[in-house]
């Protein structure tokens, strides 16, 4: 039977979503509202006979960045091309953007082959109830200050992403911001997955802001396990997670094709997420 390459529904990403949690990437409960709200369009898959076979996202961040997550083939379908045909299309769809992703070490090889170019490696922490010491003006991120975090986002992400914020912050999720004295330091979310909780996006001026705002996420979610995905050159905010008691697990590495975003990843201590960058 003829395959079919198109968009998917709002179910369809709630499919690829299971999909990613039985490839044990522990996704958040509720993410396909965020995820669609970042770009309704772009998430594909590829159908035969009605059934999707493949997906990708292909999340378009205006007309310079565009970032590829959730890429997946159903197991039993895979080595009949489906992954290759969602691949093409969402690269084609983001075209002459600057393209993220965040791949595993077994395809790195692979992205390098495609034109990506490595930037830097994230490692997944894990751990309970966090020993670390709170500290600094922590308050709930509202609407009030909404304005101010986009602008504080716009410093540690490559594209502005108002519409996947607006979601991304709402409750049940738990974001909290840091208030400096010249507007905010840093912010923070974390959102219940299928195990435990993950933090994401996690910015901030400083090692000791993002640590105030890793302690208290933790004591916001009553000391179920954390998650964080931090970039490996953190050395500093590393070693106090693990000081913490915090695990390093899997790695993942940060690539790029088409040139590499202007913001550097100084205050990147968490990234928001492995789909969307």
């Amino acid at each position: 039977m003829p395959r079919t390459i198109r968009t998917l529904t709002a179910s369809e990403v709630e499919t690829l979503i299971d999909w990613a949690a039985a490839e044990g990437w522990n996704p958040g409960i509720g993410d396909a509202a965020a995820l669609l709200a970042a770009d309704p369009e772009g998430f594909i898959g590829a159908f035969v006979g009605g059934e999707m076979m493949a997906g990708i996202s292909a999340v378009a961040y205006g007309a310079g960045f565009g970032f590829i997550g959730l890429y997946i083939c159903r197991p039993d379908r895979r080595g009949e091309g489906h992954g290759k045909a969602v691949w093409d299309a969402g690269m084609a769809r983001l075209g002459e953007r600057i393209i993220g992703l965040d791949g595993v070490p077994e395809q790195r090889t692979n992205y390098q082959r495609k034109g990506f170019v490595p930037a830097y490696e994230t490692v997944r922490f894990s751990g309970g109830a966090v020993r670390l010491a709170g500290g600094g003006d922590i308050l709930p991120a509202t609407a009030a200050g909404f304005a101010e975090i986009l602008a504080y986002d716009r410093q540690c992400f490559p594209a502005p992403r108002e519409a996947f914020l607006r979601e991304w912050l709402q409750p049940p999720r738990i974001a909290l911001m840091s208030a400096g004295s010249a507007g905010i330091a840093g912010y923070g979310a974390a959102r219940r997955c299928r195990e435990g909780f993950k933090i994401g996006p996690l910015f901030a001026d400083g090692m000791d802001t993002a640590l105030a705002l890793v302690a208290t996420l933790s004591d916001r979610t009553a000391g179920e396990v954390l998650h964080i995905d931090v970039p490996a050159t953190q050395v500093g905010f590393t070693a106090m997670l693990q000081a913490a008691g915090m695990v390093a697990g899997f790695t993942t590495t940060r690539m790029y094709k088409g040139g590499k975003p202007g913001n550097p990843p100084t205050k990147v201590f968490g990234i928001t997420t492995l789909e969307l960058g």
